[in-house]
């Protein structure tokens, strides 16, 4: 049993929210997660998907983005991104999953699941300026306490591996905050995958091990729309 990670799928079947205006790399993306995806994962398998899942705006308007997810191969955890205007209070989330049979995805919000041997987390985190409006602030400092209560919740499940799914990425090379990354070093994560970063700010990305701290941009587009192996 292994895990992986894949972000940024902006799904939009209930939509009318083409991708590819944003590049090539697009063309036909929806068709490449699926294939990359049932050659790759495996029943027993599970994928974190780190926010900007799907274009609805609200989450019955999904249902044919979650229903394409429930059918890939594996077990999936989803967290929020900056797109998901669907999101909504987990327990709705959570009868949405329930009364239309989604019986393979995980909803996280302040709350941590096992897998084997990791306990699994995380929350959307925010987008870093070095000069941050007061709107900003208010932002970063509830996401910021939001990661801690997941985290916690993660600690309490005491297995070997944290893993934290992070929508925006929590250090990257067009800010010097890293007020997110310095929770995850305190809380000995072991890896952090994220996403949200697209074309030209793919220079942005911090990779590899930092500190301590294994990092993975897994945004489709970067990725190849591939799940990663975390």
């Amino acid at each position: 049993m292994a895990i992986y990670a894949l972000a940024d799928l902006h799904l939009s079947f209930g939509t009318d929210k083409p991708m590819d205006v944003f590049g090539d790399a697009w063309g036909d993306y929806t068709q490449k997660i699926k294939s990359n995806w049932q050659s790759i994962v495996k029943d027993d398998d599970l994928v974190i998907i780190p926010g900007d899942v799907s274009w609805a705006t609200y989450i019955e308007d999904a249902y044919e983005d979650f229903k394409f997810i429930n059918e890939l191969n594996g077990k999936k955890v989803i967290l929020k991104g900056n797109h998901d205007y669907w999101w909504t209070t987990l327990s709705k989330m959570n009868k949405f999953l329930q009364d239309n049979g989604f019986d393979t995805i995980t909803v996280l919000n302040n709350t941590a699941i096992e897998f084997e041997n990791a306990a699994i987390c995380g929350t959307r985190g925010w987008w870093y300026r070095d000069e941050q409006s007061e709107d900003d602030e208010r932002i970063l400092d509830r996401e910021k306490k939001r990661l801690v209560l997941a985290l916690e919740e993660a600690v309490k499940l005491k297995k070997d591996r944290i893993i934290v799914g992070l929508h925006y990425p929590p250090i990257d090379f067009a800010s010097s905050k890293r007020d997110f990354f310095e929770i995850l070093k305190e809380y000995n994560v072991e890896t952090c995958v994220y996403g949200h970063l697209h074309s030209y700010a793919h220079k942005n990305a911090v990779l590899g091990e930092v500190e301590g701290v294994k990092m993975q941009l897994v945004s489709g587009d970067f990725v190849e729309f591939r799940p990663i192996l975390v």
